[in-house]
C-alpha cells in the first residue's frame, strides 16, 4: 500500500489548509444560519417602526391617526424641530416622521390633502407605515361621506380589527425554505476548494517526471498503483463528506432527519463529491506548479460558486449568467438543492427535474474524468 500511504502522508502535511477551509465553511454557515433564521421569522410579519409624530393641527383626526399608529408602532409625539429630527433619523433613533400641518383635518376630508412624511430611503419597513396611513385616511373619508362626525369616524376606524392570515403552502414547506438547505448550498465550495487543493498537490507531486520514472521501475504494477491512488482519493473524499454531514447533523439534526427529502440531499451531495474528485484529478494533471495550482483552485471554487448560485441565489442572477452556468456542474447541484428546499414532498415533475440534475452532474463528472485521463496519457508519453 505504498501509494496509499504516500497519499495519506501528503494529506497530513496539508492538514492546516484543510482545517482553515473547514473553519471558513462552518463560519459562513453559522452566519448564514443566523441571518436566515432572522429573515424567516420576519418574512411575513409587519415590523414595528420607531416613528416620530409632529402634530401642528391638534384636531380629533390627527389624534385618531396617532392612536391608530400606536397599535402597530413605537410612536413618539415630538416638536417640529427639523435639526433634531434629522439627527435622530441619522442615528436611527427614529425611522419615520409624520407631520400633521395646521388645518389638515378640514383639507384632508374636503380634498386630497397629503401628509408630509419623511422616511429612510429604501427601507421596506416604511412601506407598512405608508399603507397603514393611507388606509386610515381613506377609511376616515368613507365614514365622513357616510355622515359620521370626525370623532365617530375615528372611533369606527380604530375599532376595526386586523384580519388574521393563515399561510397555506402546497409544496409542504409552509412557504419557507428549510434552514439546512442553505448549509447544503455551500457544500460545493467546501468540496471543490479542499479536494482540488489537497488532491491537486498530491497528484502533481506523484506525476513529476522523476517520481513517475521511479514508480514505473517499481515492482508494484501500474494497475495496483492506480487502485491504491483511487482508494486513497475516495477515502479522503468520503472523510471530508462525512465531516460536512456531521456538521449538518450537529446544527440541524432533528429538523433535517425529519425531512422526507433526506435521501435526495445525501445523493445530491455524494454526486457533488464525485464531481469534485474528478475536477481534483484534472487539476492535478494540469500543473505541477504550486502557485499555479492555488490560482486554478481559487478560480474553480470561487468562480463556480458565484456563477452557479452557491454564493448568490440563482433567482438573482441574470439570464446570460444562468445560460453560461448551465455548462458547469455546480449549477445543476444548486438547482436540485433549490428544488429540494422549495418542495417538502418530491413527486411527479419535480422528481424528474431533480433526477435529471443528478444525471447531468454525473455526465459532467465522467467528461471531466475523460479529459483528465487524456492529459495524463499525454504526459506519460511526453507529448
Amino acid at each position: 500500500m505504498t501509494i496509499f500511504k504516500g497519499y495519506m502522508k501528503i494529506t497530513k502535511q496539508n492538514a492546516a489548509i484543510i482545517i482553515l477551509y473547514l473553519v471558513v465553511f462552518f463560519g459562513i454557515t453559522l452566519m448564514i444560519q443566523s441571518s436566515v433564521k432572522s429573515t424567516m421569522n420576519d418574512s411575513y410579519t409587519a415590523h414595528s417602526v420607531k416613528l416620530a409624530f409632529v402634530d401642528e393641527d391638534g384636531g380629533e383626526m390627527a389624534k385618531g391617526l396617532m392612536q391608530y399608529l400606536e397599535k402597530y408602532h413605537q410612536v413618539t409625539l415630538t416638536e417640529n424641530n427639523k435639526e433634531e429630527l434629522q439627527e435622530n433619523m441619522f442615528y436611527s433613533n427614529i425611522e419615520y416622521i409624520v407631520k400633521i400641518p395646521a388645518g389638515f383635518e378640514e383639507k384632508c376630508l374636503d380634498g386630497d390633502e397629503k401628509l408630509s412624511v419623511t422616511k429612510i430611503p429604501g427601507s421596506y419597513t416604511s412601506f407598512y407605515v405608508d399603507q397603514q396611513i393611507n388606509s386610515f385616511l381613506n377609511n376616515m373619508k368613507t365614514y365622513n361621506a357616510a355622515g359620521y362626525t370626525v370623532g365617530e369616524a375615528v372611533k369606527a376606524v380604530n375599532a376595526v380589527k386586523e384580519p388574521s392570515v393563515t399561510m397555506l403552502a402546497s409544496n409542504g414547506n409552509a412557504g419557507e425554505a428549510p434552514v439546512y438547505s442553505y448549509y447544503f448550498q455551500y457544500i460545493p465550495y467546501l468540496l471543490l476548494s479542499i479536494l482540488c487543493y489537497v488532491l491537486g498537490n498530491i497528484l502533481s507531486a506523484f506525476h513529476k517526471p522523476d517520481i513517475q520514472k521511479r514508480m514505473q521501475a517499481s515492482a508494484v504494477s501500474a494497475r495496483r498503483q492506480n487502485v491504491e491512488a483511487l482508494l486513497a482519493a475516495s477515502v479522503f473524499g468520503l472523510v471530508l463528506w462525512g465531516i460536512s454531514m456531521a456538521g449538518n447533523l450537529i446544527l440541524y439534526g432533528k429538523e433535517f432527519l425529519q425531512s422526507k427529502n433526506v435521501p435526495y440531499y445525501i445523493i445530491n451531495s455524494l454526486i457533488m463529491l464525485v464531481v469534485a474528485l474528478s475536477l481534483a484529478y484534472m487539476v492535478g494533471m494540469i500543473t505541477n506548479n504550486t502557485n499555479a495550482l492555488n490560482g486554478i483552485v481559487n478560480i474553480l471554487s470561487l468562480g463556480m460558486g458565484f456563477l452557479c448560485g452557491v454564493f448568490v441565489p440563482l433567482e438573482l442572477l441574470g439570464k446570460g449568467v444562468k445560460t453560461v452556468a448551465q455548462f458547469l456542474p455546480v449549477y445543476w447541484y444548486v438547482k436540485s438543492n433549490d428544488l429540494l428546499a422549495e418542495y417538502g414532498s418530491i413527486t411527479g415533475n419535480v422528481r424528474t427535474e431533480i433526477l435529471q440534475a443528478f444525471g447531468i452532474q454525473l455526465v459532467f463528472a465522467a467528461a471531466i474524468l475523460c479529459i483528465a485521463m487524456v492529459i495524463s496519457k499525454r504526459k506519460r508519453l511526453g507529448t
